[in-house]
């Protein structure tokens, strides 16, 4: 048992876990029995790349490390102007209001229809990530982003096509809400994602709280339907960006060199046990542990020549294939050629089958639901600060997600700070050997402090009908649940990237859906909850931060069993069963 996790008793390598970091002068582990490995030098400590990159230059593990940035700061910020379409109209809900002639409630809805969008959209556009590749998809996302956000601006008065622009304008976000953090586990090793993917999770949910502070004052100095051509400027800006300098990142790698994924072990068992017999498997594959590896010094990026016992790796390999470089032409195309051979229809399936799988549920809950009570929150508070008992007006609401907007980069901070390097001294303690468990360690802070600030807000925001508390207290509160959310998203993503990395799109989708989906219908639920409740917040908010506790503590199994789990699905492939592999 390693910290407390329960090792495999069937394989003896488990998709997954590997030597995320190790000394080069000691044995390490490679599919094939040949010992040497990539590392990267750059630090004190030699870090094994995980995967490991191919010889071939055009592959995304070889580009150089400020060039992988640069795409993931242009995703990223492109990400930016499109999830701050989801919560645009949280400071205009009033103005709407008397533009449209419609009740409080429809304006809400609004929000739920941009939701419904991105949910549903993103089961098409995945499997087409994976197929033709993430290029196309975040070009055309982000022309289309522009294009409904000009729609939105122009459907002054109409509902109906402000409905029809809010959805539309939820198909543009998907791409860049599903395939963006896929995207980081294309560009960097398993050592270096914790920090990026925080980024990317910050970009996602860190503009779309700082829009509404700067909306109010964007609609009380030019009008609500500024708010959408700004962002339809913005993403005009960005569409250059990413033709140029975003290059495909999908990449058709050998799958000896996917280590993190590979599996070794004979998993013939008692047949009196009922267990199944691996024909594939019957031989396990040793390591000689006599030779030591000595891979080449690497600043931090992938080096494709590696020395084994004093001669090159080539030499036990054979001369490594000529790969041509890539014209100009082909590295701007929009697609460049198939990822997988894999039938369309039957990925389009999968995140249906996932949803079963209990790592995937468990991510769709820890992250779904905190995102979830993150758009109740922000209905709820339109009903406080817009209305009794504040009356603020649309600067003034739009302020009050300042706290909501630090919680996030709170978020942010603590899990960029804590992801890696939680992982890397847990690697230590547990002897070089890294388990994708390790990630399930940010759920606590995201417990004790997302908790807090559900139960904090119910309590709170109660209190300002009698002069209780200071308007500030509930919003802190609210920061604190955004704080919980964004480490919680980290958590979850980086698990699943980790421990099931050829099924990380497909998870993210499942993710995605869930929490889009669900959040629609609370744009829905909102209010009819809290009028049940004689609009009180206090006992809606302890029902959710209770059960918010409890999903919570679904992590403890999962981290204990979770290898054992990862070894079974491998075993029994759940998507082999439902024909959809």
């Amino acid at each position: 048992m390693g910290l407390g996790i329960l090792e495999d008793r069937v394989m003896e390598h488990v998709p997954g876990t590997t030597r995320y970091f190790d000394d080069p002068d000691r044995p390490q582990y490679a599919a094939d029995g040949v010992e040497g490995l990539k590392c990267d030098k750059s630090g004190s400590v030699p870090i094994i790349l995980v995967p490991q990159p191919s010889d071939d230059p055009n592959d995304p593990l070889n580009w150089p490390l400020w060039k992988r940035d640069l795409i993931t700061f242009i995703l990223s910020l492109t990400a930016i102007f499109a999830t701050s379409l989801g919560p645009i109209l949280a400071a205009n809900t009033l103005t709407l209001t008397f533009d449209f002639s419609i009740p409080f409630t429809k304006v809400a809805e609004l929000t739920g229809w941009y939701l419904f969008g991105v949910g549903i959209s993103a089961f098409i556009f995945v499997p087409m990530g994976r197929i033709w590749g993430k290029r196309h998809l975040f070009v055309g996302g982000a022309v289309l982003l522009m294009v409904t956000a000009l729609w939105g601006g122009l459907s002054r008065k109409n509902y109906k096509s402000m409905v029809a622009a809010r959805v539309f304008q939820g198909v543009a976000t998907a791409p860049f809400e599903s395939l963006v953090n896929a995207a980081v586990g294309d560009l960097y090793h398993v050592h270096q994602r914790g920090i990026r993917m925080a980024f990317t999770n910050l970009a996602v949910f860190g503009g779309a709280f700082f829009t509404p502070i700067v909306v109010g004052k964007i609609t009380k100095s030019l009008g609500w339907w500024w708010t959408f051509y700004l962002v339809a400027i913005f993403s005009a800006l960005c569409i250059p960006a990413i033709v140029l300098w975003c290059p495909e990142t999908a990449y058709r790698r050998d799958n000896k060199l996917n280590t993190d994924m590979l599996a070794t072990g004979n998993t013939t068992r008692n047949h009196t046990a009922g267990t199944v017999v691996d024909d594939n498997e019957t031989e396990e594959k040793k390591v000689d542990n006599k030779a030591p590896s000595t891979p080449d010094t690497v600043d931090g990026e992938a080096s494709t020549h590696n020395v084994q016992n004093g001669g090159a790796l080539e030499d036990a390999r054979g001369p490594p294939p000529a790969y041509p470089g890539l014209s100009s032409y082909h590295r701007l195309a929009l697609f460049s050629g198939r990822k997988t051979d894999e039938n369309f229809f039957k990925l389009l399936a999968r995140p249906f089958v996932l949803f079963f799988q209990p790592a995937f549920f468990w991510a769709c809950l820890i992250q779904g639901l905190m995102i979830g009570w993150t758009v109740f929150i922000g209905v709820i508070l339109a009903q406080f600060f817009l209305a009794t008992p504040l009356w603020w007006g649309e600067v003034k609401t739009g302020y009050a997600y300042t706290g909501a907007f630090v919680g996030a980069v709170a978020g942010f901070i603590i899990a960029g700070a804590l992801a890696d390097w939680s992982a890397r001294l847990m690697t230590k303690w547990n002897g070089g050997i890294y388990e994708p468990e390790f990630r399930l360690v940010l759920v606590i802070p995201m417990m004790i402090i997302g908790c807090a600030g559900l139960y904090g807000w119910g309590i709170t925001v109660d209190g300002l009908f009698w002069e209780e508390y200071h308007y500030a207290i509930p919003l802190m509160f609210f920061g604190f649940q955004v704080a919980g959310m964004v480490i919680g998203a980290v958590a979850s993503s980086l698990y699943i990237v980790d421990a099931y990395r050829d099924l990380a799109v497909e998870g993210f989708t499942v993710m995605i859906v869930f929490k889009n989906l669900l959040s629609f219908g609370l744009t829905f639920k909102a209010f009819e909850w809290l009028v049940t409740n004689g609009s009180k917040a206090t006992p809606l908010f302890n029902i959710v931060g209770s059960l918010q506790v409890g999903v919570c503590l679904l992590t403890i199994p999962l981290y204990v069993f979770g290898k054992r789990m990862r070894s079974f699905f491998h075993r029994h492939d759940l998507l082999a069963y439902c024909k959809v592999r």
